[in-house]
């Protein structure tokens, strides 16, 4: 399989996702478990835009991990709130909760990818 998708034809979803503010905006990098092998559920580009969080939740099966390129916020490991910018990682395990709330002034954006376990 070999895929090229130009910025125009990525699919992006805009909605509130597990109770958080305002709307996440997931620019979708691959689409469907095809493009993943089966190895996962979800890789996308996502943006928070100022005062937007994405809400708390567990995830059971799966790890995801977050890998931020612009601006800052405040990412939440297990309760746990730790301040996230550009170049910063995080993941949590089958079993473990996360959030993340935009606490700057400018979009936040980062990459998202749920493997399963």
């Amino acid at each position: 399989m070999s895929i090229v998708r130009r910025k125009s034809e990525v699919p992006v979803e805009s909605r509130v996702m597990f109770g958080g503010r305002g709307e996440v905006e997931a620019h979708k990098i691959l689409v469907g478990a095809d493009e993943m092998y089966g190895k996962g559920r979800l890789f996308n580009h996502v943006v928070l835009k100022p005062g937007c969080s994405l809400g708390w939740h567990v995830h059971q099966g799966d790890g995801e991990t977050y890998y931020f390129l612009k601006g800052h916020g405040e990412y939440s490991d297990n309760g746990s709130l730790i301040p996230v910018g550009p170049g910063d990682m995080t993941f949590v395990d089958s079993g473990e909760g996360h959030s993340v709330e935009n606490t700057g002034d400018e979009d936040l954006e980062f990459i998202a990818l749920i493997l399963y376990k």
